[in-house]
């Protein structure tokens, strides 16, 4: 077990990897302790923490609404849950968005941790103190930015995920190779077929070199106000066609950075040959890159992204493997480029 700290606004976050959740007690004391539990995680591994409080929840995407939202507070009063109870967040990205968000919100705020149960949670959607839920069609458009006490890294947790589940996560582990770290990129080059066999070794450096990259990235950005916009590498794109395409958030993640990789080539010189290494390192990784969403409807999106800024975009674009910038776009040029990348495509 590798125990690691990172201080976010002069509150230090504990990281602890490759622990087993059957020693959650020596973090958080099962009396004060509340947890929020997707429900596939409860039927392969509710035995392991059968004697704590629970409230359990779908970990599709439908779970984070206003209603679900309004279910766990519910609960937390009935459990009469005070200011100093810990929520713990146990499952998937859904899961850890809806318990950070509740516990930030709950009586204006209760200390909240989180054991991430899937590739994409541990290597990305847990991390960065990120948390909210979805209105009507729109992403993540209610939420806060608060971070947890603790996360544990139970890497066991991972053997009962289907492997549409393990592509996904990847999806996020290319995009940190993409903009920040080529070694990475390398890495994930020649430990492909180990990669996929889920073997211990790759994938515990996968989800610690993952969190690290986020971890210093939030450090010096807490609040998205610059280096932290390159982590929506792929999501500008990726978040319209999750929703149109009604498609997982890796898959959509996938298909977004190879739209982002093509503007890239188109914009800021990004080579030929690395866009290709891109594209066919998604599609090694079992990912999709074709879109097969009108770009009318997935122009609707940008208007409602949160890196707009008036008529603009934010949009990240890459020089190179590893190096990533943020660019600010028109919106109606974006919308030109997305017609046009989309046409190419199909002809």
């Amino acid at each position: 077990m590798k125990n690691k700290q990172y201080v976010f606004s002069g509150k230090p976050v504990s990281y602890y990897f490759g622990e087993t959740i059957s020693r959650l007690q020596q973090y958080a004391d099962p009396s004060a302790t509340i947890l929020v539990v997707d429900d596939q995680v409860e039927h392969f591994h509710g035995h392991l923490f059968k004697n704590w409080r629970k409230i359990i929840v779908p970990g599709d995407e439908s779970s984070k609404d206003l209603r679900t939202l309004e279910r766990v507070v519910k609960k937390l009063i009935e459990f009469e849950a005070d200011r100093k109870t810990m929520l713990i967040g146990i499952g998937g990205g859904v899961v850890t968005d809806l318990t950070g968000f509740a516990a930030s919100i709950y009586m204006r705020g209760i200390p909240y941790g989180f054991v991430p149960t899937t590739l994409l949670a541990q290597v990305d959607a847990s991390i960065g103190g990120k948390n909210g839920i979805d209105f009507g069609e729109y992403k993540n458009m209610l939420g806060v930015i608060r971070q947890p006490a603790f996360l544990l890294f139970d890497y066991d947790l991972l053997n009962t995920l289907p492997d549409t589940e393990w592509y996904n996560g990847f999806a996020e582990v290319i995009k940190y190779a993409c903009i920040l770290d080529e070694q990475l990129f390398d890495f994930l080059e020649k430990n492909t077929d180990r990669a996929l066999v889920h073997d211990r070794e790759v994938i515990a450096y996968i989800v610690e070199r993952s969190v690290e990259i986020k971890s210093l990235i939030v450090q010096e950005d807490e609040l998205e106000g610059g280096k932290r916009r390159l982590l929506n590498f792929g999501h500008t794109v990726g978040h319209a066609v999750e929703r149109i395409e009604h498609i997982a958030h890796g898959q959509a993640v996938a298909k977004g950075m190879n739209i982002a990789s093509i503007f890239s080539e188109k914009l800021s010189g990004l080579s030929f040959a690395e866009k290709d290494r891109i594209v066919q390192l998604i599609k090694v990784y079992r990912l999709p890159v074709e879109i097969h969403s009108n770009p009318t409807d997935i122009s609707r999106y940008f208007s409602m992204d949160k890196k707009r800024e008036k008529q603009f975009i934010h949009f990240i674009l890459l020089k190179k493997i590893g190096e990533a910038f943020v660019k600010k776009i028109l919106l109606n040029e974006l919308n030109k480029l997305l017609v046009e990348t989309i046409a190419e495509r199909i002809s």
